[in-house]
C-alpha cells in the first residue's frame, strides 16, 4: 500500500547532504520572506491579478525575464562552484567536491543556462517587442503565451526541486548522454528530474514558438510586408522557426530515454539492441539548431541597436534577412560536427565539416553590414553599442576557433577537450548573453519608463568582457595541452593549475559584472526621475515600439498605425517639415492633436488563471513520473485534460475597451 501511495519515495529522499539542506533552508526562507512583503504591503490580490494571471504580452515578458535572472544566478553560483574546484583540485589536495557532486552542478549549469536563463531572457524580450515591431496589441493566442510561460516556470521549479526532494540531480552531462544516463548506471532520480524539467519546459517553449509564428505572420500592421518588417522581428521568426522544427526532436529523445528507464525498454542501452549513438545524433540535431535559436535574436537586437546608435538605416537589409534565412536552414546541417569521433568515415565527416565552414558565410555577411552601417555614421557608444563592438571581438574570436573545429583531422585532437568548451562559452555568452543584455539596456526605458545609468552599465560591460578573456583564455590553452571537459582532478605535473587559477580570478570578475549590472537597475530605480523618458523615443529610434508611450499602455497603441516604408517612425519623423530635437519623440509633435484622434474600441484579452492551473497538473504528472506514484501520474493527466475542457467552454476570454476610456487614458498620459 505504501508503494501505491508514494512510489519510491522514501524518508531518505528528504534532503540529508550539506547542499541539498543548504538549498532547501534557503529556497524556504526566501518564499518566507516574499510572502511576509506580500503581506506586509498588501500586495496579495495585486500580484494575482495584475501580474500571475496576465494574458498581456508585455507583463509576461517581464515575468520571464525576472525569473529568467532568478535562473541565471543559480547557474552563476554553479560556473563559479566548477571554477574553485577545479582552480584546488590538484595533485594531494581534491578540492571541496567530490567527483559526483561536480558532475552534478557541471550538468545542472549547462542546463540551466541554456534553457531557463538565456531561453527566458529571449522569450522576454520577444514577448515585449516584437508585438510593439508589428504594430499588434497582442499576440494571435493570448492563452498560450501564458501557458507557454507557466510551463517554462514549472520546469525551472522541477529542475532545482531535486534539493528538496531526492538529493540529486543527473550527472551524465548537460544532455545526459546514455549509456551513463541509462538505468544501470545512473540508478537514482536524477536523470528523471532532468528529463521531466525538459519535457515541460520545452512544451512551453513549443507553444510560444508557434504563437510568435502565426502572431509575425498573420497579425503585422496594415502596410507592413515581410520585407518592411524590423529585423529583430525577421530574426525571432527565424528562431521561432527553429524552435517549431527543432523542438518536437528533443520531446521525443528524451521521452524515449525515459521509456528506457522507467519500462526497461531498450532505445538508447549498450545491450539487447539498444544504441545510444542513435541518442547522440537525436539529441544533437535538436541541440545545434538550438544554438541558433539562442543566438540569431540577438543578431536582430544588434542590428536594431548598431541602426539607431549610428544614425543611419541598415546597410544591406535584403542580405541581412537572406543570412538570417540562411543560417536558418543551414543549422540543420551540421549537427555531426559534435562528434566527428563516432566513427562515420570520412565522407560524412567531410560533409558536416564543410556545411560548418559554408555555415560561417551568412554570419560573415551580416558582421561586414554591421561595419558598414557605422561607417561614415555618427557613431553614440552608449552601453548597447559597448556590447555590440564586445560582441564583434569576442565573436570573431569564437568562429575562428569553431572554423578550426569543423575540420574533422583537427577535431580528432580536440574532441572532448577543453578548447571546445571555450569555443562554446564565446559564441553563447557573445552572440547569446551580450545581445540580451544589449537589447535589455536598450528597450529598458519602454518598458519602465526611465533609462538605466550609463555609467554603471558601461562599467559593468567592461568587467564582463575582461573577465571572459581571463576566465575562457585560458580554456582554449589546456584544451591544446589535452585537458578534458568535466575533469574533477589532476596531477601537478600536468601543468593545468595556473591556468584554472587564472579562469577562476576571471569568472570573479564576470561575477563584479553581474553584480554591477544589479546595482545599476537599483541605482537608476532610485533615480528614475532624473532618468525618466518623457518622449517615448529617448533614443531617437527608428521602429514601431518607439512612436508609443514610455511605459507602454496595456492596450499598446491607441489608433493602429500604418506602415509605408522600412524603418517606418524614423521616415515619419524625417519626413515631417518640422523635425523634432534629437531624442524627442514624434509624439511631441504630432500632426492630429489627442482630441481630434479618432479612437476605436479594442477587444483586449482577459485575464485568466487557467494557465496556472494546466501548469500545475503537468507539474504532478512529471513529479510523479520521477517517483513511480501511478495514481498521481493519472490524476495529473485527468486534471490536465479537464483544464483544457473548462477553457474550451468559457465564453469570457476578452472584453471591450471603449473608444471613451481609451482617449481618457491617452488624455490623463497627455504630455506637457
Amino acid at each position: 500500500m505504501a508503494h501505491f501511495l508514494f512510489g519510491n519515495l522514501t524518508w531518505g529522499s528528504l534532503p540529508h547532504l550539506w547542499y541539498t539542506e543548504g538549498a532547501t533552508a534557503s529556497i524556504a526562507l526566501m518564499g518566507i520572506a516574499a510572502a511576509a512583503a506580500l503581506t506586509y504591503y498588501k500586495r496579495w490580490t495585486w500580484l494575482w491579478k495584475e501580474w500571475l494571471t496576465s494574458t498581456d504580452p508585455k507583463k509576461i515578458g517581464v515575468m520571464y525575464i525576472v525569473l529568467a535572472s532568478l535562473m541565471f544566478f543559480r547557474g552563476g553560483l554553479d560556473a563559479i562552484m566548477i571554477w574553485i574546484q577545479q582552480a584546488m583540485s590538484s595533485g594531494a589536495s581534491h578540492g571541496y567536491l567530490d567527483a559526483s557532486h561536480l558532475q552534478q552542478i557541471f550538468t545542472a549549469h549547462g542546463d540551466i543556462m541554456v534553457f531557463f536563463a538565456t531561453m527566458g531572457f529571449l522569450f522576454g524580450l520577444i514577448n515585449l517587442i516584437v508585438p510593439l515591431q508589428i504594430g499588434a496589441r497582442d499576440l494571435a493566442f493570448p492563452f498560450l503565451n501564458s501557458l507557454g510561460f507557466w510551463l517554462y516556470a514549472a520546469g525551472a521549479v522541477f529542475i532545482n526541486l531535486f534539493f528538496v526532494v531526492g538529493g540529486e540531480f543527473a550527472s551524465a552531462g548537460w544532455l545526459s548522454l546514455p549509456p551513463l544516463a541509462e538505468l544501470q548506471y545512473s540508478p537514482g532520480t536524477g536523470v528523471d528530474y532532468w528529463i521531466w524539467s525538459l519535457q515541460i519546459s520545452g512544451l512551453g517553449t513549443l507553444l510560444g514558438g508557434l504563437n510568435f509564428v502565426v502572431t509575425i505572420l498573420k497579425m503585422r500592421v496594415k502596410g507592413m510586408t515581410l520585407m518592411k518588417m524590423p529585423l529583430f522581428t525577421w530574426t525571432s521568426l527565424c528562431s521561432m522557426v527553429l524552435v517549431i522544427a527543432s523542438f518536437p526532436v528533443l520531446t521525443a529523445t528524451t521521452l524515449l530515454l525515459w521509456l528506457d528507464r522507467f519500462f526497461g525498454m531498450h532505445f538508447f542501452t549498450s545491450g539487447f539492441g539498444g544504441n545510444p549513438m542513435m541518442y547522440v545524433n537525436l539529441i544533437w540535431m535538436w541541440g545545434h539548431p538550438e544554438v541558433y535559436i539562442l543566438v540569431i535574436p540577438s543578431f536582430g537586437i544588434f542590428s536594431e541597436i548598431v541602426a539607431t546608435f549610428s544614425g543611419k538605416r541598415i546597410y544591406g537589409y535584403v542580405s541581412m534577412v537572406c543570412a538570417a534565412i540562411s543560417i536558418t536552414l543551414l543549422s540543420f546541417l551540421v549537427w555531426l560536427h559534435h562528434f566527428f569521433t563516432m566513427g562515420s568515415g570520412a565522407d560524412v565527416n567531410a560533409f558536416f565539416g564543410i556545411m560548418t565552414g559554408i555555415i560561417a558565410i551568412p554570419t560573415g555577411v551580416q558582421m561586414f553590414n554591421w561595419v558598414m552601417t557605422m561607417f561614415r555614421g555618427r557613431i553614440r557608444f552608449t552601453t548597447p553599442m559597448h556590447y555590440f563592438l564586445g560582441f564583434v571581438s569576442l565573436f570573431t574570436f569564437g568562429g575562428m576557433a569553431g572554423v578550426l573545429l569543423s575540420i574533422p583531422g583537427a577535431d580528432f585532437e580536440l574532441h572532448n577537450s577543453l578548447f571546445l568548451v571555450a569555443h562554446f562559452h564565446t559564441m553563447i555568452v557573445s552572440g547569446g548573453l551580450f545581445g540580451i543584455f544589449a537589447g535589455i539596456v536598450y528597450w529598458f526605458p519602454k518598458v519602465t519608463g526611465f533609462k538605466l545609468n550609463e555609467r554603471l552599465g558601461i562599467r559593468a560591460f567592461w568587467l564582463w568582457l575582461a573577465g571572459f578573456f581571463l576566465s575562457f583564455t585560458p580554456l582554449y590553452i589546456l584544451g591544446f595541452m589535452g585537458a578534458t571537459r568535466r575533469l574533477d582532478h589532476y596531477a601537478v605535473t600536468a601543468g593545468y593549475q595556473p591556468y584554472f587559477i587564472a579562469a577562476a580570478i576571471g569568472i570573479c570578475l564576470i561575477a563584479l559584472g553581474a553584480i554591477t549590472q544589479l546595482w545599476q537597475v537599483v541605482v537608476s530605480t532610485k533615480e528614475r526621475k532624473q532618468n525618466q523618458d518623457t518622449t517615448g523615443d529617448p533614443w531617437d529610434g527608428r521602429t514601431l515600439e518607439w512612436s508609443t508611450h514610455s511605459p507602454v499602455p496595456f492596450y499598446s497603441f491607441a489608433v493602429t498605425p500604418e506602415v509605408h516604408s522600412r524603418d517606418a517612425f524614423w521616415e515619419t519623423k524625417i519626413g515631417r517639415k518640422e523635425l523634432p530635437p534629437p531624442g524627442i519623440s514624434l509624439s511631441r509633435r504630432e500632426a492630429i492633436p489627442p482630441s481630434t484622434k479618432k479612437y476605436e474600441d479594442i477587444e483586449m484579452s482577459a485575464n485568466t488563471a487557467m494557465g496556472i492551473y494546466l501548469s500545475a497538473f503537468v507539474f504532478l504528472f512529471g513529479f510523479a513520473a520521477v517517483w513511480h506514484i501511478i495514481w498521481l501520474m493519472l490524476a495529473g493527466v485527468i486534471g490536465a485534460i479537464a483544464c483544457v475542457i473548462v477553457r474550451s467552454f468559457d465564453e469570457h476570454t476578452e472584453y471591450t475597451l471603449t473608444a471613451a476610456e481609451v482617449e481618457k487614458i491617452e488624455m490623463a498620459r497627455k504630455l506637457p
